[in-house]
Order: C-alpha cells, then sequence, then structure tokens
C-alpha cells in the first residue's frame, strides 16, 4: 500500500470509526453498511487513496470529502450534534418558516429566532 498523507488516515480513521458505530451508510439514505470490507472501501475512496482510481480522481475525492467534513455532513457530525445543529442547517428552517432577515443572522440568531 501506498503511503498515505495524514488528511488521508483522518479520513480512513473518520469512515472505519463510523462503521464501528453503525452510522456508515452507502450513499445518502442507504442501508448501514455491515461489511468490514465494504467499509473498507468506502474509506480509501473517500480519503483518496484507492488504486482503482486515477490519482486526479483521487485527489478530486479527498477535496470533497474534506469539503463534507468542514460542512459538517458527515455521519459522525450529525451523530455527535444532532440534526440541523449547523448555520446551514438552522438557515434552511428559517427559510421554511420564511423568517424575516434571516440571510444577515448569526448561528445564535437563527436558533433565537426559531426557538431553540
Amino acid at each position: 500500500m501506498a503511503k498515505q498523507t495524514p488528511a488521508q488516515k483522518e479520513t480512513v480513521e473518520r469512515v472505519m470509526h463510523e462503521f464501528k458505530h453503525g452510522e456508515l451508510r452507502t450513499g445518502q439514505a442507504g442501508p448501514k453498511v455491515k461489511s468490514r470490507r465494504q467499509a473498507l472501501a468506502i474509506a480509501l475512496h473517500e480519503s483518496g487513496s484507492t488504486n482503482q482510481e486515477s490519482p486526479k480522481e483521487n485527489r478530486k475525492n479527498l477535496a470533497r470529502t474534506k469539503q463534507k467534513e468542514r460542512k459538517g455532513q458527515t455521519a459522525q457530525a450529525a451523530a455527535e450534534t444532532g440534526p440541523n445543529a449547523t448555520k446551514a442547517g438552522l438557515y434552511e428552517q428559517a427559510k421554511k418558516r420564511d423568517i424575516p432577515g434571516r440571510s444577515r443572522m448569526s448561528k445564535a440568531e437563527l436558533a433565537r429566532a426559531l426557538g431553540r
């Protein structure tokens, strides 16, 4: 196996952690992953360290995964913080309720306006 960067190792660790805690899914709303082998394949794909794709595709996969992690859109982040705990999630709730001035509100102000 080729050497992994620290970012790739971190991603593999996060995905395997999700698998161990039963949070890893095959897609957005797909079934839970029950096979360790499948979890490892998903981890390598997301971290951009698989030998089944080109280096360019691997870089793209890692960038996409890191963007998801920054936004808090991983299964682990959802399990730790609960649904709609990010500013984006709160903004979507405010948008559904048509709260005026929501685009200029901070996360705390959005939470207050939603009554949380």
